[in-house]
């Protein structure tokens, strides 16, 4: 697209690819230690917001806590479709038993730029509620990002207390 624009040419429209590239790595290898511990979903929407608001299809990501709510890391658990993306207790729950996390908060977007949740999002978010709490693993939150919005469902009350 980039090649199309007058008075870029190829090697130039691979420079720009290149510099976006470079930034995108250093928000991503960064965000840990950015933010030390989640005290509020605007800490988690302000990490991921940069990385998630243009992508084309469904990522879900899990933020992993330690006991005092320090990011411990971030992981991918899935890409989907447009419109959806197949996630299972298990994937999110393995990387979390693996570190060590006492919590969790799922993260994904919604291409389409509206954050709103579908009442798949808030099935699948009881669901895992259930399963942290069978593990002993909380889950502190699942955000939905739209654009450079989003929603909490902790603060939708659609995570039981």
């Amino acid at each position: 697209e980039l090649v199309g624009v007058e008075g870029i040419g190829r090697a130039c429209a691979l420079r720009l690819l290149a510099a976006f590239e470079l930034g995108r790595r250093y928000v991503t290898c960064n965000r840990e230690s950015a933010t030390h511990r989640v005290r509020s979903p605007e800490d988690v929407a302000g990490l991921l917001i940069p990385e998630m608001r243009c992508l084309d299809r469904e990522h879900f990501k899990a933020v992993l806590l330690d006991t005092k709510n320090g990011i411990k890391g971030i992981v991918t658990v899935a890409v989907g479709s447009l419109n959806a993306a197949l996630v299972h207790p298990r994937e999110i729950f393995k990387a979390a038993v693996a570190a060590s996390a006492a919590g969790i908060i799922m993260v994904h977007n919604h291409p389409t730029g509206n954050p709103e949740p579908s009442n798949e999002d808030a099935d699948l978010t009881i669901r895992f509620a259930r399963c942290g709490e069978l593990m002993g693993i909380d889950l502190v939150d699942h955000i939905i990002i739209g654009g450079n919005s989003f929603v909490s469902m902790r603060e939708r009350d659609i995570i039981p207390r």
